[in-house]
């Protein structure tokens, strides 16, 4: 081939060579540019170059404006015996029954969402993942106009992840709520009981299927979607329900964009509804407060939120120690008087065979654990009295949750 028809291949060649060598560059800068979640705990890229690279310092892209780090404080001071005004904020269905508010709570300003009803006076824009986008909306809705409180909480009255000192009664719970300590928290969950849910309950990094925390295996990937500064945690915890108040310090430490950022992963989420809802069920104490794990001692929480003072975490165990008693006495005797009623019901309809089968109840088992639920029960009732009547002296509150306090203090 002549010198002159071999020049066009040369220079096609080099031409190709030095637009293969700026696409390799590029991609591999734009690679080391990203953040990348390696594993829980483990966040590569801010500022670090890979050791056997000869490339400068690379930093992450600028999220600040869309997930940005608030800082979380104490609430500001406000004079003894201010006043705190509140609002009641529900997600409900459009079957779900509210009558018990009118009854039990008719002064407690309220903001009703029904998730299911589009023609409803307050209601989501999209009915997905249960109470958080209703949640989500009124925080969205309201945030320039905010009550000095925002009490988060379900429809139904009485329900077990009620706290059952306060029997398990939901007008209890609003009713008995020291408005002061929210502010002075900023965030605190309804439900005092550790149990489920502390002292270490969601491992983002589990991988192997849990039916009772069927969301615990997608928490990594949410987290990085969510939070995509954050380090994925090992441990997320606090008491559940998804019920819980808010400070408006607190709500308005973080600007109305974040609210809408979390709305919208919650729109775009191929999750299904109720995976969605439980993936927030323990993300939110983050949210508010910047810590996986929130766990107060149960003690404290029930004397200062509700005004609960057992006199100390040794006197609480007490109390608990005879609850639990009295709690395994009662579950005895409905397992004796079930086993009596399967065996007569078997043989009211000519199942005989089958009755002869039934394991039968102990005889005059019931008469003993009757006569101990009888004994326990006065002393249980006698204890969370005497802790009600403790909890009316605001001094006794702030002792029991070991902060300060002085003559004419409040709550």
């Amino acid at each position: 081939m002549s010198k002159r028809k071999l020049l066009p291949f040369l220079a096609l060649t080099v031409t190709l060579f030095f637009v293969f060598l700026y696409y390799s560059t590029s991609v591999r800068d734009t690679w080391h540019g990203l953040p990348q979640h390696v594993g829980l705990g483990d966040h590569f890229g801010e500022g670090q170059a890979d050791d056997n690279s000869t490339t400068p310092n690379l930093k992450d892209p600028d999220y600040v404006n869309w997930n940005p780090k608030p800082k979380f404080t104490k609430g500001s001071a406000r004079p003894a015996g201010d006043n705190f005004t509140s609002v009641l904020v529900i997600a409900k269905t459009k079957d779900e029954d509210i009558s018990w508010m009118e009854n039990e709570i008719p002064d407690q300003p309220k903001a009703i969402y029904v998730a299911d009803d589009p023609t409803a006076p307050l209601h989501p824009p999209k009915n997905k993942g249960h109470e958080v986008m209703v949640y989500l909306s009124y925080i969205i809705d309201h945030y320039d106009d905010l009550p000095d409180v925002s009490i988060f909480m379900h429809a139904h009255q009485f329900t077990w992840h009620n706290d059952d000192i306060l029997g398990n009664n939901a007008a209890q719970m609003i009713t008995r709520l020291s408005r002061p300590r929210v502010w002075r928290e900023g965030f605190v969950n309804m439900r005092c009981s550790w149990h489920p849910g502390c002292p270490d309950w969601m491992h983002p990094g589990e991988t192997k299927e849990n039916v009772y925390k069927q969301e615990e295996t997608l928490l990594a990937k949410s987290w990085s979607e969510l939070f995509p500064l954050d380090e994925i945690p090992k441990v997320l915890a606090q008491p559940c329900c998804a019920q819980f108040a808010l400070s408006r310090e607190r709500i308005q430490a973080m600007p109305h964009s974040q609210y809408v950022w979390y709305r919208n992963w919650l729109f775009n989420t191929p999750l299904p509804d109720f995976l969605s809802g439980r993936i927030w069920e323990y993300v939110w104490q983050f949210v508010f407060t910047g810590q996986n794990i929130v766990c107060p001692k149960e003690h404290m929480c029930f004397c200062d939120q509700y005004g609960s003072c057992f006199g100390g975490e040794d006197e609480f165990k007490v109390f608990i120690d005879r609850k639990n008693e009295l709690g395994g006495r009662e579950a005895e005797l409905r397992d004796w008087e079930e086993k009596g009623k399967a065996i007569k019901e078997a043989q009211d309809e000519g199942r005989f065979d089958e009755a002869a089968q039934l394991e039968k109840p102990e005889p005059g088992k019931d008469q003993t654990l009757k006569k101990e639920i009888e004994r326990l029960r006065p002393i249980v009732n006698k204890l969370k009295d005497e802790a009600y009547e403790r909890g009316k002296d605001p001094k006794n509150r702030a002792k029991e949750a070991g902060r300060e306090w002085h003559e004419g203090d409040g709550y």
